[in-house]
């Protein structure tokens, strides 16, 4: 297990399909990092050298955002929503669906965790 970028990465895993794994990364991300690297995709990411990883690193931070910062930008980018009183901000904040979706038939989900919601208040 190699720790990188907040995850835990399993070493014996193609270096592409362990770039998967990181939140934010996927699949086409994966093959244009191992691309700028320079490093087959069937390499595995035990056989990196630590230069290696130290770029793979640097490459990830500056170019792609991951983990918490997408995570902190999807919040903001709803309290936007939710502060400017937007139809979008209405169904968030009453645990609706958002985008269109019908809420006769289905959505149950999306509804059961409003009424959890409301009961934690």
């Amino acid at each position: 297990m190699l720790y990188i970028l907040n995850t835990n990465l399993n070493s014996k895993k193609k270096l592409f399909i362990a770039l998967t794994e990181i939140y934010g990364l996927g699949r086409h991300n994966s093959y244009q990092i191992c691309d700028l690297l320079g490093v087959s995709v069937d390499r595995r990411l035990k056989q990196l050298s630590s230069l290696q990883l130290e770029q793979l690193t640097q490459l990830v931070n500056q170019n792609y955002n991951t983990g918490s910062e997408i995570k902190r930008s999807t919040i903001k980018n709803i309290k936007r929503l939710i502060k400017i009183a937007s139809y979008r901000g209405f169904r968030h904040t009453e645990g609706l669906p958002v985008r269109g979706q019908r809420t006769h038939g289905n959505s149950r989900t999306r509804r059961k965790l409003k009424s959890s919601n409301s009961l934690n208040k």
